[in-house]
Parts: C-alpha cells; structure tokens; sequence
C-alpha cells in the first residue's frame, strides 16, 4: 500500500521464504520434503505475487484518478479566473476607450459639464484597471515566493486614516475610525498593511448594503497588533466562513465583480507578518475581520507628545 511494485514483490517472496521458514517441516530450514506442503508453499508464493501486483495496480489506478482530478480542477480554475478577468478587465477598459472616443470625437460639441463626467469615469475605470492588475500580480509574488518584507516603523493610526481617504468619494457607507492615542510605533511592511486594509474596506463596500456602517479600530497588547474591520450588513452564511479565503472563491448570490482574490491576498500578506486573520459574523449582523499581528513596539511616539 505504501511502496512501488519492487519493494511490494520483494516483500510478497520474503513473506512466503518467511512461512516456509517458520511452518512448513522441516521448521528452521527452507526444505520441503512433503508434496502437498510445496503445493502449498506454491501458491502461497503465487497468491502473494498476484496480491502484490494487484495492490500496485490499484494504487497506480488511484493515482491517476487522482491527477485527472486534480487537472480538472486546475482547468476549472483557471476557466473561473478567465471569466472573471475577461470581466473585470474588460469593463474598464471599454468604459476608458469610449469616454476617449468620446471626447477625441465630440470635444468641441460636449459641455463642460459632460466632459468632466467623461474624465471621472476615465479615473474611475483607470482605478479599477490598476487595481486588478495589482491583485493578480500580488498573487503571482505569494505564490511563487517573491514577496519580501520591507519593514519598518508605522503609526498605524496615520496609514488607517490614509487608506480610509482613498474611499472619500464613495458616499453610500459611512466609514467610522476613532484613532487611539495609545497605539505605539509598530515594525510592519507599510505597503502591505495598507492592501490588506483597502482590500478589508473595499469588501465591505461592495457587500454589505447602502448606508450600513464600516468601523475600524486598533490596539496593541503585549506585542500583539490586533485590527478589526467590522460591518453591521447582512453577515456571511457560516457554512461559507471556511472558503472565504481562497483564491477565486465568491460568495453564492453575490453581485457580479471581482475576482476572487483580495481576502486570499490579505491571508497571504497577513501570514507573511507571521499574523493571523479570522472571520466571525457579528450577534446583531453584520461581519467582523480579525488580523493579529506579532510585532515589535516602539512608545517613541507617546514620549513626543509628553
């Protein structure tokens, strides 16, 4: 059951050698005086044989099922990614050459108004484009074992507070963060914490319903970072908590968009901290992510205000 088909023979012939040794008369020698006893001996040595190649057939059997399941998952996969990408990219990038076309064509005819309309929608799908682009590649770097920490000390009030304003102009969600003065200095990758946070917000954004809130807050205790971004909409079926983090994984009956990848990317740059995140749904609604981070702390900011 463990072996390849040598080790697997070897061991059916030292098996019967075995039982011819210790059972069959003369005991303690390999001779065999009587007729029926070699018969036996016969197809003991023949049944071991057969059941040794037969074990090694199966095995080889399951193996192979088990790579053409494996290959059609990675098929289905890779269709799943094709899909979302030829959305995903497709629609801003469309959005972009017609708001161009549009105005290369039409310039001198399109007010004022309608032009900075066309330019929104340009920064809009740019945005959108850029974003995409930076998921898939951030995937690529966690995968392929690319991705390399660039630590440094970070006011972690100062980037939650940055990373909030990048959601300035989406006005259907009130985003709440209260900064706590008592957080120290923390050792962490800026950059990295800062995807992890937007990928967090821009979640919540796109699943939780219009005028909901979306509450971020920070503490710090004894060397553990712990940031939680919590909403109050509709929550996530506990049956679909444990695959919320797979690549390409999308909750059932969700509004089309995306890819798949932003909370598999926060999994990945959270773990590469040697932190953990975890996902619970709220007792009056909603979600609340947990990210714990093993940090080193530096009190040099409190000192500056003292």
């Amino acid at each position: 059951m463990l072996f390849d088909i040598l080790p697997v023979l070897a061991a059916a012939v030292l098996s019967a050698l075995v039982w011819n040794f210790f059972f069959i008369p003369p005991i303690l020698t390999f001779h065999i005086n009587n007729a029926d006893d070699l018969l036996m001996f016969l197809l003991y040595f023949v049944i071991a044989l057969l059941n040794a190649v037969l074990t090694f057939k199966i095995r080889r059997a399951q193996t192979k099922a088990r790579d053409k399941e494996e290959k059609e998952n990675t098929i289905k996969l890779y269709s799943t990614l094709l899909n979302s990408l030829s959305h995903e990219l497709r629609t801003p990038i469309s959005t972009i050459v017609g708001a161009v076309d549009t105005l290369k064509t039409s310039d001198s005819r399109i007010s004022h108004n309608n032009k900075t309309e066309l330019l929104n929608q340009i920064d809009i799908a740019s945005i959108r484009l850029n974003r995409q682009v930076e998921n898939l590649l951030n995937m690529s770097r966690l995968e392929t074992g690319m991705l390399k920490l660039n630590l440094d000390w970070c006011d972690l009030n100062e980037l939650i507070n940055a990373v909030i304003q990048t959601f300035s102009a989406r006005k259907s969600h009130q985003i709440i963060f209260t900064a706590n003065e008592h957080l120290p200095l923390i050792m962490i990758d800026r950059g990295l914490m800062e995807h992890v946070l937007h990928n967090l917000i821009d979640n919540a954004l796109n699943h939780t319903p219009e005028n909901t809130f979306i509450e971020v807050c920070a503490v710090e205790e004894a060397g553990i970072c712990i940031i939680k971004v919590l909403d109050n909409g509709t929550g996530i079926p506990n049956n679909q908590i444990p695959f919320l983090f797979d690549k390409f994984y999308r909750l059932p009956q969700t509004k089309t968009g995306g890819t798949g990848l932003g909370l598999s990317i926060v999994k990945g740059f959270v773990e590469a901290h040697g932190g953990s995140i975890n996902v619970e749904n709220n007792a009056l609604g909603g979600v609340t992510f947990y990210i714990k981070l093993p940090v080193e702390v530096s009190y040099l900011n409190n000192l500056k205000h003292e």
